[in-house]
């Protein structure tokens, strides 16, 4: 009898299932019919995180005692500031309790993990934080195993990729030997073109913390690794650890601007990439998305390491916003820009001003240009048919104390001489040499050490250009770390074609 009822029981089960069934048919959705072909709207449409595994996993908030929800951004976005042709895409106001993990991951990271950096990054509270309104990644110093040990926060928003837009991030940097604060940016498929440099890099903003008066904007791109770099120096007397200063960018299909305060401080429209020899068309490798992040590293070969000057009670590097904004939509028609070539002048002179004849800005970008970098102090002036130039610290490399000038047009197979007459107020060494900023600061004509007397010497290089075309040699005069402040006095300075 008992199997008679459940075999009953049995027909009764599939009898209600079929009819459910049937009543799905009713209500079902019609298939999505995707369309012919894509508006150019949709061309900036954020293309989806990769299926494959990532570099950095996310990673969930670490027990702080705080809510482990998303915090609220707290802001309604019709007060976010809008810009002409743009919407809001994504923001951050850090104007919760805890970090949104909706947008941003916590990344682990161990010491050495890139550039010879010091620091551990950490998932820990101490070290990524939100407070009164601000994110807050922090350095912290602690003793490991009897040796110095540190300990430092990088966040980053890989789940918020997009391709082209706007990204405006207001900071307050640390300052201090060895600390490296960076907004910056890494494509979301990295090995879509392979791994760095192949695959492209966007850094909005680092700054040296012993030199925080100074922000960079960089790409590096290419294979070989090749790079363009521009900088804002301020010159009232206080730096980007004084208070907060607004970074941005806007990257379109064949440019990329970078902002200070907005301030445009460097334009990018010539890059490439490759893939065993092969170009890629342009514009990779900045075809792809690409997502934020920002980090507080430790030490490293650029900024050098932390020494007994470094106070890491006052190690923060503060974020008070990111915004990302995005046009709807972008012309991708866009074609490698020819390079050009600075003519000689009627002399032969490939050098503008060469004879010194002009008193010009010594600041800005046209012909000569006087830079100071890692704590080198002095002066330069056009005086009586010379440059002079006037030490009062030289810094601790050779390029702390530096006159430069540009666009240089180096042609491979090309031979070159360089002239020029100089002396000192005392012996002392000086380097020469030609340089390539964008092909990753190779020498075209090595550095060369000279050592000048009181008297005026006439000096006298020739070279042979090996390397591919560039429209950006550039001369330099290193007379930082050299052991002496004496004025140097240079005139009559000549590049010229050997014909």
């Amino acid at each position: 009898m008992k199997r008679h009822v459940r075999f009953i029981a049995l027909i009764c089960c599939l009898l209600l299932v079929f009819t459910s069934l049937a009543g799905c048919g009713d209500n079902a959705i019609e298939p999505v019919v995707e369309p012919a072909a894509p508006t150019p709207a949709e061309k900036t449409v954020v293309e989806p995180t990769p299926t494959e595994k990532p570099d950095v996993e996310p990673t969930p908030m670490p027990e702080t005692g705080q809510p482990t929800s998303p915090p609220k951004n707290q802001v309604d976005e019709s007060e976010i500031p809008q810009y002409e042709g743009y919407t809001l895409l994504w923001h951050d106001e850090f104007n919760g309790t805890s970090l949104n993990t909706d947008i941003w991951n916590i990344e682990q990271r161990r010491p050495g993990w890139t550039n010879n950096e010091l620091q551990e990054y950490t998932m820990s509270g101490d070290n990524v934080f939100v407070r009164d309104g601000r994110l807050v990644l922090k350095a912290i110093k602690t003793q490991k195993n009897g040796k110095d040990y540190y300990t430092s926060g990088k966040v980053n928003s890989r789940k918020k990729g997009f391709l082209y837009g706007k990204v405006v991030v207001s900071a307050k940097v640390p300052e201090g030997q060895g600390l490296w604060p960076a907004i910056w940016m890494m494509p979301t498929n990295e090995g879509y073109y392979g791994n760095w440099p192949r695959c492209g890099e966007i850094d909005i903003m680092e700054v040296l913390g012993n030199q925080a008066h100074i922000a960079y904007a960089t790409v590096h791109y290419g294979e070989p690794h090749a790079q363009q770099q521009g900088f804002k120096v301020l010159t009232d007397g206080t730096t980007f650890a004084d208070d907060f200063h607004e970074f941005s960018l806007e990257w379109e299909p064949g440019e990329m601007r970078f902002y200070v305060d907005g301030e445009l401080i460097h334009k990018v429209n010539d890059w490439y990439t490759s893939i065993g020899g092969e170009e890629k068309p342009y514009p990779a490798p900045f075809d792809r998305s690409f997502f934020v992040q920002m980090n507080l590293a430790v030490g490293g070969d650029w900024p050098g390491n932390p020494d007994e000057t470094t106070d890491f009670s006052k190690a923060e590097f503060e974020i008070d916003y990111v915004r990302v904004y995005q046009k709807p939509e972008y012309d991708t028609n866009v074609k490698k820009p020819e390079k050009k070539f600075r003519e000689p002048l009627e002399d032969g002179n490939l050098i503008y001003n060469g004879d010194f004849a002009e008193a010009e800005d010594l600041n800005d970008d046209i012909n000569w240009k006087f830079l100071l970098f890692q704590g080198g102090q002095g002066t330069a002036e056009i005086k009586d048919g010379m440059m002079i130039i006037k030490t009062q610290n030289q810094g601790t490399v050779d390029y702390s104390v530096q006159l430069v000038q540009a666009d240089l047009p180096m042609y491979k197979g090309k031979e070159y001489r360089i002239s020029f007459e100089a002396r000192a107020s005392e012996v002392r060494d000086m380097i020469v040499c030609v340089s390539a900023p964008n092909v990753n600061w190779i020498r075209y004509f090595k550095d060369t050490l000279l050592t000048l007397s009181t008297e005026w010497q006439t000096y006298t290089y020739e070279f042979k250009m090996t390397e591919k075309d560039d429209n950006y040699g550039r001369l330099e005069f290193n007379m930082g770390n050299k052991g002496s402040t004496a004025d140097i006095y240079i005139r009559n300075v000549r590049v010229e074609f050997i014909e």
